[in-house]
Parts: C-alpha cells; sequence; structure tokens
C-alpha cells in the first residue's frame, strides 16, 4: 500500500515554505503528498507581500475531494489565518474521522511577516489542539499561545509544554530552533508522561527558510509510513538538521533562502 499525507496548508510563490515545502519533504521521504489549499501568499525569500485567503466553503471542498477518494495516512496542517477557515478545516478532519494529524501553527513567516489574524489564536486552540494528534510550535509560537513570555532553557521549556497539554493538546512538540546554545533542542511531551529531548547542533545559515513547514511535514510522513509518533519526530529532526546543513548548496532569492529538501538525492552538480 503507497502511504499517502494530506497537507493542508498555505501556498509560497517563492516554493520555500508551506505546501510546496510539505510536497517536497513527502517527496524527499517517499510519501505521496496531496495537498488542499488555505491561502495564497504573494511571497520570495525577502517577505510576503500579499495574502489571498481561500474561502472556507472551498478549503472544505478542497478536504472532501481528496479525504473521500484517496486513504491518507497522515494530515500536516500548516497556515490557517483566519477562524472561519480553522472552523471548516475542523469541521472537515471530523467527518472524515482524520487520524495522524500534526498541527504546526504557523503565524510568522521566516521573514517577520504575520500569518495569522490575532483572533484567530484561540480559535485555533480551542478547534484544532483536541483534534490533532501532535502539536509543533516554535518558542515565539508557544509563548504567544500561552500569552506568556518566550521560554528559557530546557525547564521553561518544559512548563510552557505542559501548558500546552493542559490546552488540550494531546502531544507537545516544542521546538528550540529559537533559543540559544551550541545546539537545537526540541522537546517532546505527551499526556501519558512521555518527555523526550531531541538535539542537533546549530549550524549558521541564513537559508532557513520553511524549516518549521518541513519538520512538521516530515513528521506526517513518517507517521504515514507507519512509524511511532518518537520514531517519526527523531526521524524528522534527522531529515531537517540534514536539510539545513545543505541549504548553502542553493543559490535561492536574495534574502532567507530554503532548506535543501532534496539533499540526498541530486548530484552536486544540480545545485552549483
Amino acid at each position: 500500500m503507497t502511504a499517502i499525507a494530506l497537507t493542508i496548508a498555505g501556498s509560497d510563490s517563492g516554493g520555500g515554505a508551506g505546501i510546496q515545502a510539505d510536497l517536497k519533504t513527502f517527496s524527499a521521504l517517499g510519501v505521496y503528498g496531496a495537498s488542499v489549499l488555505s491561502a495564497l501568499t504573494a511571497q520570495n525569500t525577502l517577505g510576503v507581500s500579499a495574502i489571498h485567503d481561500i474561502p472556507p466553503a472551498f478549503v472544505r471542498a478542497q478536504m472532501d475531494a481528496v479525504l473521500s477518494d484517496l486513504k491518507v495516512n497522515a494530515i500536516k496542517i500548516g497556515m490557517l489565518s483566519r477562524p472561519d477557515v480553522i472552523r471548516a478545516v475542523a469541521e472537515g478532519l471530523d467527518a472524515h474521522e482524520a487520524s495522524n494529524v500534526v498541527l504546526d501553527p504557523v503565524m510568522v513567516a521566516a521573514s517577520g511577516d504575520p500569518l495569522l489574524v490575532p483572533e484567530a489564536v484561540s480559535v485555533l486552540i480551542a478547534e484544532l489542539l483536541p483534534r490533532a494528534q501532535l502539536i509543533t510550535p516554535n518558542l515565539p509560537e508557544a509563548a504567544r499561545m500561552l500569552n506568556t513570555e518566550i521560554a528559557q532553557g530546557r525547564e521553561g521549556m518544559r512548563a510552557q509544554a505542559q501548558a500546552l497539554l493542559d490546552l488540550g493538546a494531546r502531544a507537545v512538540l516544542l521546538k528550540g530552533g529559537h533559543g540559544e546554545g551550541p545546539e537545537s533542542e526540541d522537546l517532546l511531551l505527551t499526556r501519558d508522561g512521555r518527555e523526550q529531548w531531541f538535539t542537533a547542533p546549530r549550524h549558521a545559515t541564513r537559508n532557513s527558510h520553511g524549516t518549521g513547514c518541513t519538520l512538521s511535514s516530515a513528521i506526517a510522513a513518517g507517521l504515514a509510513k507507519g512509524l511511532s509518533l518518537p520514531d517519526a519526530v527523531a526521524g524528522a529532526k534527522l531529515y531537517v538538521t540534514h536539510a539545513i546543513r545543505a541549504a548553502d548548496d542553493l543559490k535561492i532569492g536574495e534574502g532567507h533562502g530554503p532548506v535543501h529538501h532534496f539533499h540526498a538525492l541530486w548530484e552536486t552538480s544540480h545545485v552549483n
């Protein structure tokens, strides 16, 4: 049986994040990718210049079309910029009894441009946290969801991950890429008391566009292939680490370039 993953997210016209990054990740990891567009962005490596929201009814129509035909093994949810779109996605998940849902609460692009209207945060928490098997916020996103300061150190991260579980999440992967120190540390905390840290050496590069999208879609790919949640997270962390290390092999745009999704597949001559 072919492993299939679905991404529900916004389109990045520059190709580095969003739907485009998700589909590249699925393909690189041997998973067939389907997509539901929630928004269109006019975006490149320098920033986001415009956002066009997809009508909620059409978002739901895309979900119905895919999920009524394809045997989807995992779903990754990314940019959902408005409350009515969030509700449409939640209703679609229930209608199709979706499982293996990975929610990446995308709020701000790598360029600093906002991707989520302020009033949508509470709706995201109420409607999607309980429906997701895993949420993957970075430190600023977790702080915004909890209306608090950015966590500092392992104790701070542990406390905020627990607070997100208390809000209704089933499992939290709190990403430490925005933290300090020689290593990037991510914390997996689950309702059944599992605590696991995933670490990797930091790599100095400005080409980190799409890192969060790539990690969450890599986790979804692992779940689609039948991996346990910890194994899917471990594999995704390793994949993203190598994609960041190889990012400077790509020469894309004048700003924050993308990670290298196909670092294990492309010949060097293709990226020079």
